[in-house]
C-alpha cells in the first residue's frame, strides 16, 4: 500500500510541476495563432497607413467619436481586432482605436524609436555604418533575421537591429 501511495504522490508531483511550467511559460507572439473574424488573416499583424490624413475613432463606425487624427502616411500600425470594414489598431505609443480598412495598406514599414540609429551595410555591429537614422523616420521593411532587418529609407538602405524600431511582431522572420 505504501508503494502505491509513493507512486501516486510522485505522479501528482510530476503532474503539478508540468501544469506550473505550462502556465508560467511566456506567451510568444512569434506566430499569431488567432485569425481575424473578417479577413481570416493573423491577429495581431502589422500594416501601414495608406492615407496622409486618417481619423482614429473610439468604435468601429463613423458615428463614433474621433479620438485623434494621423497626418502622415506610411506609419506602421498593429491590427489587433476586426469588425466589418473596421480594424482596431495600436500605434507605436500604445494608443488604440478604430480605423476604416480603406485607409490601410499591406505594405510593411517600420518607425525608428531612438535618435541616430546606425544603418549597417551588413547585419552585424562589426559592419560599416552607412548612415545614422533619426528618431521617428519611417522606412520600408525588407527581410528580417532573428536580430536584424533590412530597411530602405528614402536615400539609404541597410540593416537595422530589431530593437531599434517598431513595426514587427516579436521573433517574426521575413524572407
Amino acid at each position: 500500500m505504501k508503494a502505491i501511495i509513493v507512486i501516486m504522490n510522485k505522479f501528482i508531483l510530476v503532474f503539478m510541476l508540468s501544469v506550473i511550467v505550462t502556465l508560467t511559460l511566456p506567451i510568444s507572439s512569434t506566430v499569431a495563432t488567432e485569425k481575424g473574424q473578417v479577413t481570416n488573416l493573423p491577429i495581431p499583424r502589422f500594416v501601414s497607413l495608406k492615407a496622409t490624413k486618417s481619423n482614429i475613432r473610439r468604435g468601429p463606425s463613423t458615428t463614433h467619436k474621433i479620438d485623434w487624427v494621423f497626418v502622415k502616411k506610411d506609419i506602421p500600425l498593429k491590427i489587433v481586432d476586426e469588425f466589418g470594414h473596421w480594424r482596431r489598431i495600436i500605434d507605436y505609443e500604445g494608443a488604440s482605436g478604430w480605423i476604416h480598412k480603406s485607409l490601410l495598406s499591406g505594405s510593411r514599414t517600420v518607425l525608428i524609436l531612438k535618435d541616430m540609429v546606425p544603418l549597417y551595410l551588413k547585419p552585424t555591429t562589426d559592419s560599416i555604418i552607412r548612415a545614422k537614422i533619426e528618431k521617428n523616420v519611417i522606412g520600408s521593411l525588407g527581410k528580417c533575421k532573428l536580430s536584424w532587418c533590412f530597411v530602405k529609407f528614402s536615400s539609404d538602405k541597410g540593416w537595422v537591429n530589431r530593437k531599434d524600431f517598431w513595426g514587427l511582431i516579436q521573433n517574426e522572420l521575413r524572407e
